[in-house]
């Protein structure tokens, strides 16, 4: 097969371009934050958080995760829908503030068959570092310099990122003017996305908004009002992974929250209606889809972008153990990849115990692939596609690159990748592979 086909059939394995301007990246987060606490994460502890490489997708691969997000948010917002999670959600999620909830990540792999949601998430890290991360990216090839970031997504993601926490503020509080917003984890300048937490700071900061970075046990909720450091909050960006406000240091702001003294983003009940992974189950369904009076044309697409998911029922375990070769299996209420296993690497102890847990199986769908050069060597890298949304319209698509079994920004080569869209019969010129 020629270099051209090759390309024509998959840039992703052709393009070996290393496109990522590192100093530039660095001196455009230093600029955001006053601080040069970045240079020193990404080359230390974090240097696997950015690939040099971006990762490109066809125009319609784009358009189908568009379809299928508007497609589920607007099933989501049905009462039969809203009916059948309640089946399985925590009480929390019976309060509706009226928030949509900011930066939903919605995790594509993209193959032959087209695009394949894999998992929806509320709180999905990295947007803003993405925001900054694309436009430190040369156009050295004839790939870069004929793509275009997803024509989905919002021409300024950063600023699209603000007006969306702003979205949600008039959702709740009308034309009240939003004074100060709390960006809220458990020990903050612990977790790994620490640094973006500042630029987020700078983000409100910056627009006249007073942002503080804390966890959960720093609030008082007294006087009708969530309160940190004697000053009131109005907005939390919700960061914690406690997505029910379940363990005791989220208890006041759980208290704060459904007294609507403070506006909460993303919330308990935006989780339960998007993110738990039980939800797939439902939108999978042909049956149950044609139940609702769903159309047949977004039947067809969500069913063949949705791979079959399934409770995982322990009166079935040894049918699951069976065919668990081809599955994946996730906490329902999971996140990050953590305690999520394929079928094929599990262990009979580590099966005895989900099996005891609330998790579905998920059919395995390969990721897409792409090739990036490490020192002289060339590796392929396992890829999925985040689209960060809000309200169902994409403001960024990045991509993660990654070896294991899931992403895991720890893989020498791998990392953030800009998503750039591109033409069915764009190539690279500069690369050959024979």
């Amino acid at each position: 097969m020629s270099a051209m086909n090759t390309a024509l059939e998959d840039p992703n394995i052709q393009c070996l371009c290393r496109t990522l301007d590192r100093e530039k990246l660095y001196a455009t987060l230093a600029a955001q934050t006053g601080s040069d606490i970045f240079r020193e994460y990404f080359t230390g502890s974090h240097s696997s958080v950015f690939a040099d490489t971006p990762v490109f997708i066809g125009r319609e691969h784009a358009e189908t995760m568009r379809s299928v997000i508007l497609a589920i948010e607007t099933i989501a917002q049905a009462p039969e829908y809203r009916l059948a999670v309640a089946g399985h959600a925590r009480d929390i999620a019976e309060f509706d503030p009226g928030a949509r909830g900011v930066l939903m990540g919605y995790d594509f792999h993209l193959g032959p068959d087209g695009p394949k949601l894999i998992e929806i998430n509320t709180n999905a890290g990295g947007a803003l570092i993405n925001a900054y991360l694309a436009q430190a990216h040369r156009a050295c090839c004839g790939m870069t310099a004929n793509a275009e970031p997803s024509g989905l997504q919002s021409i300024d993601p950063a600023n699209a990122i603000f007006e969306s926490f702003i979205g949600d503020w008039r959702r709740q509080r009308g034309g009240a003017p939003l004074k100060k917003v709390a960006i809220v984890d458990e020990d903050p300048e612990s977790q790994f996305f620490y640094p973006e937490f500042l630029l987020f700071k700078n983000l409100f900061e910056r627009r006249g908004v007073r942002a503080v970075i804390a966890p959960p046990e720093a609030f008082e909720h007294r006087d009708g009002a969530l309160v940190f450091d004697g000053r009131s909050v109005d907005l939390v960006y919700n960061r914690l992974t406690d997505f029910a406000f379940k363990k005791d240091q989220s208890a006041t702001i759980r208290s704060a929250y459904l007294a609507n003294d403070v506006v909460v983003t993303p919330n308990p009940r935006v989780h339960a209606l998007l993110a738990d992974k039980r939800n797939l189950i439902f939108l999978c369904d042909e049956d149950r889809l044609r139940q609702w009076n769903v159309d047949d044309n977004t039947i067809e697409l969500l069913t063949g972008a949705i791979p079959r998911t399934v409770v995982l029922d322990p009166s079935r375990a040894d049918s699951f153990w069976a065919a668990r070769k081809k599955l994946f299996f996730k906490p329902a209420a999971g996140y990050g990849g953590k305690a999520a296993y394929r079928g094929d690497k599990i262990t009979r102890r580590v099966w005895e115990e989900i099996v005891q847990s609330e998790y579905v199986a998920q059919e395995i769908v390969p990721p897409g692939e792409r090739n990036v050069r490490l020192n002289e060597d060339v590796k392929t890298m396992k890829v999925d596609i985040r689209n960060y949304t809000y309200d169902g319209s994409i403001l960024l698509t990045a991509a993660r690159l990654y070896q294991g079994q899931t992403t895991n920004m720890r893989t020498p080569g791998g990392g953030f990748s800009p998503a750039f869209v591109i033409n069915a019969d764009a190539y690279c010129k500069h690369c050959t592979i024979d």
